[in-house]
Parts: C-alpha cells; structure tokens; sequence
C-alpha cells in the first residue's frame, strides 16, 4: 500500500499521526477489510481501537449491512447472552416479549466486541460456535438459527495470560487472532501527540469560541515526555481543559505541567514486573503492581528480621556454622546489602584474638542475646508472617468499601476511581460479601 493511500485512508476516518507503527496497523487493517477474516485489535484503552473496526467495516464488501459495537465489559454477566443472542418471550424473568439478539441484526454486516477479554467463559463458548458454524441458539429457546456476521474483537488486556489464568478459552483465543493488529499507545507515537493537541485546540476552540491554546517549545517537549496512561482520550480531555480554563492563550512548560496529574509526571523508579519502556504489562495496573512491590519489600524485611534473630540465637549457643547456613540458604535477602564477618570477642566467650565466623548485617552487635528470648522473637516474627498473607485482601476490601462511600454507592464510577471494570467490581463484591 503506497503512502498516498494510507493517508486517503486517515483523512477519511480523521486519523492525524505519521508514526510508522501508526500507519503499519492501518496497513494491516485496510488489507484485511476485504476478507471475512476475524481480526483482534489489541492495544491500550483510549488508544483508537474501535477507529480500526470501522476502517475494517468500511472498506469491507459488508459496507452496505449493519454496524454494531459491543462493549462486553459493560453489559452485566446475567444479561450478555441475551444481548448477543436474543431471548425468547418468558425465558427469564422480565423477558415479556421476544427480542432478537446484536449477531441477528447484524446478519451481514459487521459486530465489533470491545474489551473481549471481559467475557464470561460462558458466553466465550456461545461466540465459538458462531464463529465455527455460523449458529446461535437464543436464550429460552432450542432453534438453532444462523447468521453471516464478521467478528472484529477488541482488547486492552493480554488475552494469553487470561488463557493461562483460565478467564479465556485457547480455542477462541486463537480463532479470534486470525489477523492481529496492534494499535500503539501515544506516548510511542512521537510528533503525533503535539498534532493531536493543536487539532483537538482547535477542535475546542470552535466549539467554545476562543482562541485556539498554542504551546511554546519547551511546553511541546514537556507535552512529549508525558507517558499518557489514558492516550487519546486522557490528551482529548487536557486540551479541553486548557481551552475553557487557561486566559492567557500562548501556554509554557510551566503552567503546562499544572494540567499534567502529578504522579505520572514524576520521575518514578520501574514498577516490578514492568517492560522495557518502564509500562505495566498488559491486564495489570499500577496500583496492582505497585501493592506487590510494598507487601514483597514487607516479606522480605520479615524474613530479614526472623533470619538475623535465628542467626543471633545461634551465635548465642556458639553454633557459628549455623550461622553461616543462614546466611548461604537465604542470599537472596542481601542482594543489595552489605553482609561482612564481626568480631564478637569475649562477648560469645571467645578471645579477641580469636576468629569469630558469625556475620552481622549493617550494623555492630547490640547487648548479650538471650537465647529464649531470640526464640520468642523468632516465633513472633513467624506469626506475624503468617497472617500477611490476609493483609492485601484486607486492603483491597477496604480500598473497594471507601470507593463506593466517595461516590455514594454508585459502582460505575467507583470501578473508574479503582481502575478496574465494572464487572470485575461485581466480583469483588460477591467474593468479599460487600453487596
């Protein structure tokens, strides 16, 4: 495809940016429309996905049927099957009449499913048997009907490690990834952030009838060095801001930064188990990432304390050797400290002028170790341990508790304060007990 062609393709469907991983998804979606392909477009939120459905949908010979997008993370689990495959009059309670699900309206047409990995397992096995066969059965009934619909699905998630985790099936997992098309988050996109800020100012500045919001060039780069967790829409939503609140129209790094949240502009160490570029993998968030590096630190200063205790206790009883085993089997704790030998001297009974093999840890040797007193601290320690294990459940009920309080029960919006879906806040609230 000629460089003159993806660039037809942009101005149609208003897609601004020249980033070459930009313009290879564009590629790859406008060679596939054509075809009967599944596609599974995969990529952070707010980062354009559904953009490339309608290209896939427009350039397709399906342009003429019908359009439908789905979002599966919003449709409650008891009422998805519904949905996607219709019900019949009585099925359940509240169906007083038959109605005809999105794959039978959209026969010949094209449904894109958003945020695929969403769906329950259930319903996982119903969309199988479309994609296979070309049949659905409707809730309440025993018909088998069939359907010529295109499947274009959608995630922010990474739908392997949902596999592997048993949330998703294999087998639709790879009947979905037929073509795979990966769309790049902004902060990857480069000079495409500053084109989409002066479009999206301009945008804004029509609609509200002001002056359009320019940014000087220290305010450009500091614009580009934002990392952008929410992408287009989080850059959508500053831009409008400064278009209503800013009153002096020429912007600078400065007053910039104002509307940029203060913990992603700050220059954070990389989460554990981040990528390469310092981003959390794909399904986990950073505040999920960042309870794992607190309550790990946490273990592993437990382990520390309860080490260093046992260790005391031996070189008590004079069992150097013992001591050194410790130290051996749990090398691991002193990646990042210091661990040298000290001379305990008369202290353990021993002559200065005798070599002592007992190790301290960053620290000189305090007043005389009392043996059962060391052992009681040790058993302390343990118990302690032992009940961690309930700490972070502890915390992320009490987390979901304060979220619902700030936003008065409503849990569409205390899913978004928590960064997470509103289905799975469903299941957290059955699994704590909080409904």
């Amino acid at each position: 495809m000629t460089p003159s062609e993806i660039q037809s393709i942009k101005q149609r469907f208003g897609i601004i940016g020249n980033a070459s991983t930009l313009n290879y998804a564009i590629q790859v979606a406008a060679q596939v429309a054509p075809t009967d392909m599944t596609v599974l477009i995969t990529g952070e939120s707010g980062s354009g996905k559904e953009s490339f459905s309608k290209i896939i949908h427009a350039l397709s010979p399906r342009k003429h049927g019908q359009f439908i997008a789905v979002n599966c993370g919003a449709i409650p689990e008891g009422t998805i099957d519904s949905e996607l495959f219709g019900h019949e009059k009585g099925s359940f309670t509240g169906a007083s009449e038959a109605r005809k699900g999105y794959f039978e309206v959209t026969n010949g047409g094209t449904i894109f499913l958003d945020e695929i990995g969403e769906m329950p397992l259930g319903t996982q096995a119903r969309l199988l048997r479309v994609l296979e066969n070309g049949e659905f059965i409707r809730v309440g009934s025993s018909k088998v009907q069939k359907t010529d619909v295109r499947v274009v699905a959608a995630t922010n998630v990474n739908l392997l490690n949902a596999v592997s985790e048993g949330r998703f099936r294999e087998d639709l997992y790879y009947r979905l990834n037929t073509v795979p098309i990966t769309v790049p988050p902004l902060r990857e996109r480069g000079d495409d952030i500053y084109l989409l800020f002066r479009k999206f100012a301009t945008d804004f500045a029509e609609r509200y009838r002001v002056k359009p919001i320019t940014l000087l060039p220290e305010a450009v780069q500091e614009l580009q060095r934002f990392r952008f967790p929410g992408n287009i829409r989080q850059l959508k939503n500053i831009a409008e801001q400064m278009s209503v609140l800013e009153m002096d129209r020429e912007v600078d790094a400065r007053r910039l930064r104002q509307y940029l949240p203060q913990e992603q502009s700050s220059s954070l160490p990389m989460l554990l188990g981040a990528t390469a570029d310092g981003t959390a993998p794909q399904g986990v968030s950073e505040r999920e990432l960042l309870y794992k590096v607190l309550f790990d630190m946490r273990r592993d200063m437990t382990d520390l304390k309860r080490l260093v205790l046992e260790m005391a206790a031996g070189s008590a009883r004079g069992d150097a050797g013992q001591a050194q085993e410790l130290v051996r089997q749990n090398s691991h704790l002193f990646t990042n400290l210091s661990v040298a030998p000290y001379d305990a001297g008369p202290r353990l009974g021993r002559s200065a002028a005798e070599p002592n093999e007992s190790f301290i840890i960053n620290a000189q040797p305090a007043a005389d170790f009392d043996e059962e007193d060391d052992l009681q601290r040790v058993e302390d320690i343990t118990h302690e341990t032992e009940e961690e294990s309930l700490s972070l459940e502890a915390k992320e009920k009490e987390m979901i508790i304060k979220a619902l309080k700030k936003h008065h029960n409503k849990r569409k919006y205390a899913a978004q304060d928590l960064g997470i879906s509103e289905r799975t806040l469903y299941r957290k609230l059955k699994q704590y007990d909080l409904e």
